[in-house]
């Protein structure tokens, strides 16, 4: 019986070491085609789609359904937090972009209108990719990988793979690097304080979509592009202190019960 427990749980690490290495293959397929191979061919945003969409049958593959293995489900309360983490994440990047146009990081220039149609664009072109990169960042820690993990080693190693997982960002100095692992610890603490990926969703596309809109409805120019990252470090820092003191559900039912 041990024998075939053991056998069953290395050829469970196998499936899911398989279905990451897939994933994490088309992604950055997808991520070179887009940032440097061939920026303006369809290919790279249609491989992108195709690891989201990729996902879901390596998720009922090991064991799952579909996305539930990465923490992804359809749940009243799943939305709730998804739309909570996408507000929190406007407001922070609304705080940096401000405190950089105090700080003289931004010089803001002439504000421009957006049609729905460009919002519409914008909305979807940075979902894709966000939940796509939460999946292999965190989706397959937090559910799948069958190793219990604490709370800061979740949140770190997260961190530690998101920052890896810009593979086409090496050579854009140690800033960017800082950054990428200050927004990675934010966005872990999420999906492990509400054991929900999409608490790690709503502030990854939440802070994308805000900086597309932004630089679409209010354009300014960067004045110090390692200033602003560290800027938006620090306002990440900050929101990861936001989501460590925010109660999760199970608290505030218990609060309430206690008051009633």
């Amino acid at each position: 019986m041990a024998i075939g427990a053991d056998f069953r749980e290395r050829a469970n690490i196998a499936r899911i070491g398989i279905a990451f290495v897939l994933l994490f293959a088309v992604y950055q397929i997808s991520e070179g085609l887009q940032t440097i191979i061939a920026p303006a061919s369809p290919a790279g945003p249609a491989l992108m789609v195709l690891t989201l969409l990729l996902a879901w049958p390596l998720g009922r593959w090991l064991g799952w359904r579909g996305y539930d293995a990465y923490g992804l489900d359809l749940q009243s309360r799943s939305f709730a937090i998804l739309g909570a983490g996408m507000l929190i994440a406007a407001v922070a990047f609304l705080t940096s972009r401000s405190l950089g146009t105090a700080m003289g990081i931004y010089s803001a220039t002439s504000a421009v209108a957006a049609s729905s149609g460009v919002i519409a664009f914008a909305l979807v072109s940075t979902f894709i990719p966000s939940v796509a990169e939460d999946i292999l960042t965190r989706g397959f820690l937090l559910r799948t990988l069958p190793v219990k993990l604490t709370a800061v080693s979740y949140v770190v190693l997260s961190a530690l793979l998101y920052t890896a997982n810009h593979v086409w960002r090496f050579d854009w100095g140690i800033s960017e690097q800082v950054r990428l692992f200050c927004l990675g610890l934010a966005y872990g603490a999420a999906a492990w304080r509400w054991r929900n990926l999409w608490a790690a969703v709503a502030l990854h596309w939440g802070w994308n979509l805000s900086n597309v809109l932004v630089e679409q409805l209010m354009p300014a120019d960067n004045l110090s592009i390692d200033a602003a990252r560290y800027l938006s470090a620090a306002v990440n820092l900050a929101m990861l202190g936001i989501v460590v003191l925010l109660p999760r559900p199970s608290e505030l039912r218990e609060t309430s019960a206690r008051l009633g």
